[in-house]
């Protein structure tokens, strides 16, 4: 699914030392093989039992951590943000549990999650895209949590102390994510869990930009338009322009595109009455955009955004801008169903938690191919060059000849995607609009099965009548 010269699996892992240069190979192999099946349990993953077993053991290699692997793989992002050389990258911050409670053995090892009742992960994820094209280039930084079990006496400074405060992911994943390169914006993006005043100003204090979603209603060191808190101030500002905005299904919403409404103004944040984690005790001056629904379908709850950041903004288009940026959110969202749905992380069955935390950042790797079938049905040119420009000619072949003459002897990028949906169940109306991730996951899984028995049966053709 690549036009580069090396396999996936070998540029996120080919520098990785694990100590030989075969356990380098062998999980190369292993990454390449997985992200042609990336579907269902590990057998299902590695169908040979041989492979099967040269991944266990290299799971249990003392060399091979998830903090190895992972780091591996976010050089590797970095160097794909470096490489673009100008333009906008966006951080998208967000974690997601990872549910492991039928694993008696690990229980011990795991953090609470959910109500309390099962045990697991918070993998905390920084996935970077593209602003442009919301093209995903990988993760920057994975972070797995273990919840901590509190004392209900815990003071406040003992809570702003501790080192495992949850709180404390966002600064981690800014931080892990690294410096920006050289004429590349690096934009931090999250959702209103993020809004902490600990998390704004390391923002500010180191240097980095971000957009979130507020969810406190700040005191501001200075009125603005007579207002003394962020969202009374922000709500009384007149609308200074309108666009359009698609707004996704969630409890309360069907999808929908509707008109909203848009102000902006700048702002200074006061510090809050108490101080709930480690940070300069200095205002930040800042931007909030408010984003509104002026007229709500009946029954529909009504959609309203205010988004802070530190990236000025001097007139309407940057507003606009701010928007979009903060529009790509969900894509991590799609990235952890593909975690969960796509490639079954929490399926696997290791006993022993040194093995399933690198298992846990393979698969997680792998994931970022499902994002990129996405993105190659999007790009900007996609329907000019050929199909055979960036995909393998066998698996272009065996889907030509599956549809006859609807898909042409030579088509486009755009034209082999949107039938690799039609076999994910995509019925390619104009109506329907580009194929998700999840459609095109599921119809790349019967494709490379049809690849799979087409190399099949020309081995069998070559034992049988030689190369001839």
């Amino acid at each position: 699914m690549d036009s580069c010269q090396a396999s996936f699996g070998a540029r996120n892992f080919g520098q990785v030392d694990l100590g030989d240069k075969r356990r380098t190979a062998r999980l190369i192999e292993a990454v390449d093989s997985m992200c042609r099946h990336p579907g269902g349990t590990l057998p299902h993953k590695l169908a040979r039992p041989s492979d099967l077993r040269a991944f266990y053991r290299l799971m249990n290699r003392p060399e091979v951590t998830h903090q190895v692997l992972i780091k591996s793989h976010a050089d590797f992002t970095r160097s794909c943000i470096a490489d673009l050389r100008r333009g906008v990258v966006l951080i998208l911050h967000d974690a997601t549990e990872l549910d492991y409670t039928k694993k008696t053995s690990l229980l011990e090892c795991l953090g609470q999650i959910g109500e309390g009742t099962h045990r697991g992960y918070i993998c905390h994820n920084s996935l970077a895209v593209r602003a442009d094209t919301g093209e995903c280039l990988g993760l920057t930084s994975q972070i797995l949590h273990h919840r901590a079990t509190v004392d209900k006496k815990e003071t406040v400074k003992q809570k702003r102390d501790r080192e495992s405060r949850e709180s404390r992911l966002w600064v981690q994943g800014a931080s892990a994510s690294g410096p920006a390169p050289e004429d590349v914006l690096c934009v931090d993006v999250s959702d209103s869990l993020s809004d902490t005043f600990e998390y704004l100003a390391y923002e500010m204090s180191h240097g980095r930009h971000f957009v979130l979603r507020a969810r406190e209603n700040r005191k501001l060191d200075r009125k603005v338009v007579g207002a003394n808190y962020l969202f009374d101030a922000v709500r009384a500002l007149p609308p200074q322009s309108e666009r359009t905005l698609r707004v996704l299904a969630s409890p309360g919403r069907t999808a929908r595109t509707t008109t909203v409404q848009i102000a902006f103004a700048p702002v200074r944040l006061a510090l809050p009455g108490k101080q709930l984690g480690e940070y300069a005790k200095a205002t930040l001056d800042v931007w909030a955009v408010r984003v509104w629904e002026p007229n709500t379908p009946t029954d529909e709850e009504p959609l309203e955004w205010i988004l802070l950041t530190n990236v000025a903004i001097d007139d309407n288009a940057d507003a606009h801008e701010r928007i979009d940026w903060y529009e790509r959110r969900p894509i991590i969202e799609e990235f952890h169903k593909g975690m969960k749905t796509g490639c079954a992380i929490e399926s696997m069955k290791f006993e022993m938690i040194q093995r399933l935390e690198p298992a846990i950042a393979v698969l997680s790797v792998v994931t970022t191919t499902l994002l990129r079938l996405r993105d190659a049905a999007r790009a900007p040119d996609a329907d000019k060059r050929l199909a055979t420009e960036v995909i393998d000619a066998d698996y272009v072949d065996v889907l030509t000849n599956h549809y006859g003459n609807r898909l042409g002897r030579a088509p486009t990028i755009v034209k082999f995607y949107m039938h690799v949906a039609r076999l994910g169940g995509h019925q390619n109306r104009k109506c329907d609009g580009f194929p998700g991730w999840l459609t095109l996951w599921r119809g790349w899984e019967r494709l490379q099965a049809m690849v799979d028995g087409y190399h099949a049966r020309r081995q069998q053709d070559r034992a049988k009548y030689g190369n001839n």
